[in-house]
Parts: C-alpha cells; structure tokens; sequence
C-alpha cells in the first residue's frame, strides 16, 4: 500500500492512541473515539486510509453486523482484513477500523444506511453489498422509500459491483441505479414496507419469492445466487450446504450475500464457507451466558423485520425475557411496538423489563399474551427457574445486559 502523507499519519497515530486510551481508562472501546480525533486532524483521513485497498461496504436495515463478520471471516483466508467489528458504522469507526489495521490489502466495512452514499462517494469502495430496507429509527433516518433513492443516486454515479438481495423490492430498485450488479435470492421474510412498486407507486404482485408490478415493466430480477432452504446455489448450478453455527433463516440469508461478495474476490464457496462457519456469535449476538444456573442466549432485534427474525430463533418451549429501551441509538418512537405479532408468545413464561416497558406491556395486553411486567433485567432473570431462557432486547438494551455480563462475545 502506499505511504499516507505526513499529516495522515500523525492524525491515525493519535486517533489511535485516543482508542487505546478509551479502552484503557474503560470508557469505550475505542471504536469511534480514535476515528474523531482523526478526523478532526485530518477530513480527508477516511479516503486516504481506504486507497488502494480492496474494500467491500455493507449495508441494510437488519443482518449488517453478521454480514460483515461473516465476509471478513472468509476472506481472512486471502490475508489481513480491516472491519469495524464492533459495529461502529458511521465515518468515524471506519477511520478507526482502517487505522487500526492500516497495512491490509483488505477492508470490509458495515455501513449506516443513511450514510452510505457519502461513505462510497469517499472510499470509492469497489463492492457495496446491499440486503434489505425496512423501518428503523424513522424520527432519525426518515422513510425508507428516500433513503432507496438516494443510494440509487449515489450508485448510479460509482464503477462499485453490487451484491443485492433481489427478493426485497426497494434494495432491487436501489441498485439497478448501478450498471454492475450481482443478484441474490436471499429472501424476505418482513414484507410490510415493500407493497408498492418505489418506480411508479403501483401495487407488487406476488407469488412465492417472485414479484411484479402491476402497473410498469419494474420487477424481481433473475438471481445468479440462491438461497435454498439449507444451501446456496452457485451461479454454475452448484450446491453448498451451509451448515453454519450461526441460527436461523435470517443468517442463511446473511450467508449467501457473504459467499456472492466474497467470489468477487476470487473465494470459491467452498474455501469460503469454511471461514463463515468458524462464526459463533457477533458482538454479543446469539451468546449464551451463565447466571445463578440459568443459561440465558441473547438475541437483538432492533425493529420489526429484526423481531420477526429472532421469533424465529426463538425456542417456543422456553421463557422468554423483552427488554426495550427508547435511547438516541434506537430511535425514540416506539410507535413500531404495534407493527409486530406478539401472539407466537402466547403459551410460555413472558418477563418485560427495560426503560420503555410499560409501552410493551400494552402492546402485549392488547395482544393477548400474559406476561409479568419487571422493574430491572436482574429481576427478570431471578423470577424464572434455573434452565434456559431466551432473551430479546433492541439496541441498547441489548448493549446494557451485554454490560452486566461483561461483554459478552
């Protein structure tokens, strides 16, 4: 790679001291604070740091953490990658994530979806991987309908090959903004925001996983990779089995995007895949943790389309814990409450808690389910029975029980 001019240099030294300092003193984990710092000493540190670097972007509503986890396993096996693993997904981790590991010849990096055109206009990123857009913290992010249109812009105006979910509508008209794509067929399961066709606003037609719009030529494009219940289809006609440690049909799906980016840097699904199932867990994602002989497996759901998921990850024969916060990091409306189906809870022990419980706790009143309304997570816990429980929490509710448990991976 070549050398970053002098002032580059000093400003990703002191970001990164500022990161060991936060890590140190137990205020963070340095993942945004090094890359502010830098960004103050020098703007133009993100495009510098991701020069000459092979460098993949991805971004969605739900699945974007796992996703780049999932890429950046199996590309290890071509050498050193660069990652904001924590998740910081905004300039600031990403200049973090690239100083960091300022010698990789590679770089995956999860995006914000509201930022991922200013983010590809900088890095000049040559694959951007594209799965989904459904509601998510509206009162900061605003209708998802404008954030399609304004990726669709912004890979109009990029050479970038981009790996798209064409089974979701919105991301399959965002990206045919681009003139390189790559179609996958990973499914969608939340279908509540993509009825109208986002080119003339006519209803979608569908039938199974295909859709049409009844009212202009706009519809599903032909798959070159396809999600197959346990497989993944190859775009030679080729069978994978995933048998990844990772559960659920949404991590399927998160599977088969990865192993479309990955073969556009030259990984066979076959080396690939054995990097994707070295995959556990994903920043505290899906991690079983021990308290008082009760074995609790955490699992984030930050919206509708992300509650819909984790039911699905879900044991229907244990207890489940709903903890909901309303923070800056969620969004502060939780009006979203009442775009779930609660009633697959019916029938097992349901423990609320979180600063936004009372607002669940109607949600689930109104629905019919039984529940027992908690005044912290440790009291939650302590009114169930030794066994396991399962745990569904949005954002930082999510980061709060992972805090107790010391960070759990």
């Amino acid at each position: 790679m070549s050398q970053l001019p002098l002032r580059a240099q000093l400003a990703s030294a002191l970001g990164r001291t500022a990161a060991t300092l936060s890590r140190a003193t137990g205020r963070g984990d340095g993942s945004v604070i090094g890359g502010r710092v830098g960004l103050m000493l020098e703007p133009d540190l993100l495009r510098q740091l991701a020069a000459d670097r092979r460098l993949a972007l991805v971004s969605a509503t739900n699945g974007k953490t796992t996703t780049t986890r999932l890429i950046t396993s199996a590309l290890r096996q071509l050498g050193e990658v660069a990652t904001n693993a924590f998740g910081a997904n905004m300039p600031a981790g990403h200049v973090s994530a690239l100083s960091s590991a300022k010698e990789a010849p590679y770089a995956v990096l999860e995006v914000d979806e509201k930022y991922l055109p200013e983010v590809l206009d900088t890095t000049q990123a040559g694959v951007v991987c594209l799965m989904n857009l459904s509601r998510d913290q509206m009162d900061r992010a605003g209708e998802i309908w404008l954030l399609a249109q304004k990726w669709r812009r912004a890979l109009a105006a990029q050479s970038t090959l981009v790996i798209a979910n064409c089974d979701d509508p919105l991301v399959a008209w965002a990206a045919t903004g681009s003139a390189r794509v790559t179609w996958v067929s990973a499914g969608q399961r939340w279908r509540e925001d993509s009825w109208c066709c986002p080119e003339c606003g006519g209803p979608l037609d569908r039938k199974g996983v295909d859709w049409a719009c009844r009212e202009c030529a706009f519809r599903r494009p032909t798959p070159s990779w396809v999600l197959d219940g346990e497989d993944v289809i190859d775009p030679r006609g080729q069978r994978w089995r995933l048998d990844l440690q990772l559960p659920g049909q949404a991590n399927r799906a998160n599977a088969a995007i990865a192993l479309a980016t990955v073969a556009a840097f030259g990984l066979e699904p076959g080396h690939a895949l054995l990097g994707l199932r070295e995959v556990t867990s994903v920043a505290g994602r899906y991690t079983t943790v021990e308290r008082d002989g009760r074995s609790l497996r955490l699992l984030l759901a930050k919206n509708p389309a992300g509650w819909l998921e984790a039911f699905d990850v879900a044991d229907p024969s244990l207890p489940i814990i709903l903890s909901v916060n309303a923070q800056g990091p969620d969004g502060r409306d939780t009006s979203w409450l009442w775009d779930i189906d609660y009633r697959i809870l019916r029938g097992r022990p349901v423990l609320v808690t979180g600063e936004r419980s009372r607002d669940l706790a109607l949600r689930l009143y109104v629905a019919g389910v039984p529940f027992q309304l908690c005044e912290s997570f440790g009291q939650a816990v302590a009114v169930l029975p030794p066994g396991r429980i399962d745990v569904i929490a949005n954002y930082t509710a999510f980061q709060q029980i992972r805090t107790e448990f010391g960070r759990a991976e």
